[in-house]
């Protein structure tokens, strides 16, 4: 199959609902036109009917003793539609008058009183009998079918020739209205056609039918949300340039102070700023591009789940020698609820816990400890909870919690304040709840995620 015919290109709605709606109205004149035969031909069928029986009665009233009955006796014609009826009088089985067009020969063989069809010298007749005052004569009127035909095709014609010309003008009508009703979906298409890339302004909404009212405010909506979307991108990428030029500055600097430095000691001092400055600028690009991909995550893996209890003995892992380090511990709290799962892909279960515990331990003071527990609270829900001994956070800046780029003044960590970023774009992705509150035990914060698997 050809490439044209696999795409081809789909017919426009006015064409559509043009083709549709002739379609219609051809159905139902082809309906109507149809029904207007059958009634039309039953209607005239029993009019002629009666006008046959009329005429034999007629016949009945006058007096036979004029007629000779020794030779034909005929009716001469005096119109021209008078052959349409003609009629035969017969005495015992002799004819004894007949109309001048009338046959010879019987019109029928039927002898009691009532119409019937036959057939006389190959022509189609349409017979009405009844009995004479005597009861020796027969009286039969007839009239061809062809003249039926004839006068049935007339009506309608008169009937349906005014419908047949008043087709290509309901045509026209119907494509002006089309036209009309589709108009201001063309108006629309070329306002947004128009636009700028950058314009994002709503839609006008003045004079929109109602039809087309829920598209222009859907879009409207979207137009909206790729402002905001917009906005964010443009404040991310400003501050992401920032944080990142701090560090690249760092290492640019101490790379110079290496190159002039004068002694061993003050060369490896530099050298080792400048390593530090280079994990911190990794750091700060892992958690941009962490972000990026929750950003661009659309539609949430729902059905997977991870082993908690797994997860977090990986990443407690990991970061202990970050911990001793600083002369820091990280607890897990037994027992870690080895059943319970939270809804998350493991990949991002361990963001999720990397981000929660980096945090505390950057947070915390040296010699710290950091706790982890997993409960299972009943009805099907659990809860993650991760405590530290820092100086915890007044309620003005737990409400900034989840800012990016915000860092708590005055704790002398170099974080770039993505982590709680990070981790409530997770939960919201996730429909899971986090929480922050003064740790009982510990008195730092205590971080709380809270779901129902």
């Amino acid at each position: 199959m050809s490439s044209a015919a696999t795409h081809r290109t789909p017919r426009s709605l006015q064409t559509r609902l043009l083709t549709t709606v002739l379609a219609l109205v051809l159905v139902a004149w082809g309906v109507a036109a149809a029904l207007a035969w059958h009634e039309t031909d039953e209607e005239v069928s029993d009019l002629l009917d009666a006008h046959l029986a009329q005429t034999a009665a007629l016949l009945r009233l006058q007096p036979l003793d004029e007629l000779d009955e020794d030779r034909l006796n005929e009716a001469p014609e005096l119109d021209k539609h008078q052959p349409r009826v003609v009629f035969q009088l017969w005495h015992e089985d002799q004819l004894l008058a007949r109309s001048a067009s009338a046959p010879q020969e019987p019109l029928t063989q039927r002898r009691k009183r009532g119409f019937a069809d036959s057939q006389v010298d190959g022509k189609a007749w349409r017979v009405f009998v009844t009995q004479g005052r005597e009861s020796d004569v027969r009286i039969v009127v007839g009239e061809l079918q062809s003249v039926r035909r004839e006068i049935v095709q007339a009506s309608l014609t008169s009937i349906l020739k005014p419908m047949l010309w008043a087709i290509p003008l309901l045509a026209l009508g119907i494509w002006w209205a089309v036209r009309g009703s589709v108009r201001p979906l063309g108006r629309l298409g070329h306002a947004v056609a128009a636009r700028q890339p950058q314009s994002l302004e709503s839609l006008s909404t003045a004079g929109v039918p109602p039809e087309v009212l829920p598209l222009v405010t859907a879009l409207n909506e979207l137009f909206e949300r790729m402002a905001r979307l917009l906005a964010t991108e443009q404040q991310f990428t400003a501050d992401a340039a920032h944080e990142l030029r701090t560090p690249i500055a760092g290492i640019r600097m101490q790379a110079q102070v290496a190159q002039g430095a004068t002694n061993t000691q003050e060369r490896a001092t530099a050298l080792q700023a400048t390593v530090q400055g280079c994990d911190r600028a990794t750091r700060l690009v892992e958690q941009l591009l962490q972000l990026a991909r929750l950003d661009a995550e659309a539609t949430p893996d729902s059905g997977s789940s991870a082993p908690l209890a797994d997860v977090a003995r990986q990443v407690a892992a990991d970061l202990q020698a970050t911990a001793e380090r600083r002369q820091q511990r990280i607890v897990l709290r037994e027992p870690l609820a080895p059943d319970v799962h939270i809804p998350l892909p493991e990949p991002l279960a361990r963001v999720l816990l990397r981000n929660l515990l980096d945090n505390a331990l950057r947070y915390s003071p040296e010699g710290a400890e950091v706790q982890l527990q997993i409960n299972e609270l009943g009805d099907g829900h659990a809860q993650l909870s991760v405590e530290d001994s820092g100086p915890g956070l007044t309620p003005e800046e737990q409400a900034r919690l989840g800012e990016r780029f915000f860092r708590v003044l005055g704790t002398g960590q170099s974080g770039s304040g993505l982590g709680w970023s990070i981790i409530q774009r997770i939960a919201r992705l996730h429909h899971l709840q986090v929480g922050t509150d003064r740790s009982p035990g510990l008195g730092g914060l205590r971080v709380t995620v809270h779901w129902k698997p």
